[in-house]
């Protein structure tokens, strides 16, 4: 007969964190989130570690390279979304490893025969005043001029005003060629009061501008995760059908770190994938998604160098409608930590593990690595911020971006889905949805670590390995979840709150 678990499938939303003593040199500002995403042998270091425990998931609408470079800025990592051609993804990779620090490839640009009503669109869309006017309007063609405020007045100029009538013109322009320092270009800026200065080639094409206000970047990112080539570290999403001909592409590129991007990695395609990449590539490869303890070895067994939980938990994720497959969060967590520290006791090879959806409130992530995750992957996080590649579009007076699942009609990522059928999509395990939009990255990821790093301490925890072994955590009733929010009281309205993930 089938096997029944005897505990129920449960969510982190049904756990809370007991305090420990607050020692008084526990502070948040002395917590280290630094984790291992390698396998590594005890008594080692992990050959590849994070600073904070984030990475972001393998989605069109979350992962490109531009968010790849601000969540490396900020020390996590990004896994580029792997349903799109070999190509453009290993180019992804490249432009990640080729970002240096202060030197920004143009998000906002314009051709000269645009209107000065396509300036105020593109204004609101990306908040950047600054906006490069090129031949074919792309971030690399012929630079032909600058707009900035100071170039048109809403209340005077009429809003069919084409672009070239008002732009500042490249021959008025002070430019930099590529390959010059950052320091060398900061001096031309300063040295003519300029507030960005465009990096160009010998075909006058555009490459990067450089801002005054990024003078100190790089003390402004502390925690920037960089390779030993001072480069960012990116990682990428593969599948199980064509790994023979992305990977290599992907290695040629630069990158730092692979996973199977899957709904369900206890199958033997994956398998395959692992010791395909094992034995002809020295590139860390995570695999997954799995909930359990024979999913976990068995994937391991194949030489993975870290495990993906979780299966139906994202907030997009139908999975478990649609299929009846899954299991609650924290009860994956939980089953797959124990099977890695048995696995650690046995073998001496500690194999970490990321927890994969599931995630609502901040303090969720925390739960998740108490409970044995060295790192958590978000998709809805990430996806509500200026540096996710969806659309920012006004619904109802509220500003939102737009938000689909790999297994939606949209992303049509049949591969991710594959169990050695028709290479289609049958059905969805996706929908196509809106997030509230959040603003930057940064300013949002340093909130969510500060609560983060004040729940370590009042666990008396200073490290996740301090938490994991120190954690104490009780299940909630459905009454305290109640008492646990505001209740009995009449909320003044606030329209700023929302769900993180």
């Amino acid at each position: 007969m089938a096997y029944y678990y005897s505990e129920p499938s449960r969510t982190f939303s049904e756990y809370l964190l007991v305090p420990n003593l607050t020692t008084k040199d526990c502070t948040p500002d002395k917590v280290d989130l630094t984790t291992p995403i390698a396998k590594f042998k005890r008594g080692e270091k992990s050959s590849l570690e994070i600073k904070i425990p984030f990475s972001s998931a393998v989605m069109q609408a979350v992962s490109d390279d531009r968010l790849a470079v601000a969540l490396a800025q900020n020390g996590g990592i990004s896994f580029l979304f792997g349903s799109q051609s070999i190509s453009s993804q290993a180019e992804m990779v490249r432009k990640v490893k080729a970002f240096k620090a202060g030197f920004v490839i143009s998000r906002s640009n314009l051709k000269p025969q645009d209107t000065l009503k396509d300036v105020l669109e593109l204004k609101e869309q990306h908040g950047h005043s600054t906006i490069a006017i090129t031949e074919d309007g792309t971030a690399t063609g012929k630079l032909l001029g600058i707009v900035t405020g100071r170039d048109y007045r809403i209340s005077r100029d009429p809003l069919d005003k084409p672009v070239s009538e008002f732009m500042t013109p490249f021959e008025t322009l002070i430019c930099g060629k590529v390959g010059m320092t950052l320091k060398e270009a900061n001096d031309l800026i300063w040295e003519h009061k300029l507030n960005s200065l465009p990096l160009i080639d010998d075909k006058q094409n555009l490459v990067y501008l450089v801002f005054r206000k990024d003078y100190d970047r790089n003390k402004e990112f502390p925690n920037e995760l960089l390779d030993s080539e001072k480069s960012y570290i990116v990682g990428a999403g593969i599948n199980s059908r064509d790994y023979k001909e992305r990977v290599p592409a992907l290695v040629e590129a630069g990158v730092d770190a692979l996973v199977i991007d899957s709904s369900d990695g206890y199958t033997e395609w994956q398998a395959e994938t692992v010791q395909y990449v094992k034995e002809n590539f020295d590139v860390v490869i995570g695999a997954g998604n799995v909930v359990d303890r024979e999913g976990f070895r068995y994937l391991v067994g194949a030489g993975a160098d870290f495990i993906k939980v979780g299966i139906g938990g994202g907030s997009i994720c139908i999975t478990r409608e649609q299929k009846g497959i899954g299991r609650g969060q924290a009860s994956a967590v939980q089953e797959v930590a124990q099977a890695r520290d048995e696995y650690y006791a046995e073998t001496g090879i500690y194999v970490p593990i990321c927890s994969d959806g599931g995630i609502v409130h901040d303090y969720h992530i925390t739960l998740a690595l108490a409970m044995g995750a060295d790192f958590v992957m978000l998709g809805r996080y990430f996806a509500r911020f200026d540096e996710s590649p969806t659309k920012k579009v006004k619904i109802g007076g509220n500003f939102v971006k737009e938000y689909w699942g790999e297994g939606s009609n949209r992303a049509r990522n049949w591969e991710r889905y594959d169990t050695g059928g028709k290479t289609t999509l049958l059905f969805e395990e996706g929908v196509d949805s809106y997030v509230p939009y959040a603003g930057t990255l940064r300013e949002n990821l340093d909130k969510s670590l500060g609560i983060i790093k004040s729940t370590f301490c009042n666990c008396g925890s200073l490290s996740i390995h301090d938490l994991q072994e120190r954690a104490r955590i009780t299940l909630v009733s459905a009454t305290s979840l109640v008492e646990g929010g505001a209740h009995d009281v009449i909320l003044k309205e606030n329209t700023s709150t929302f769900h993180v993930d």
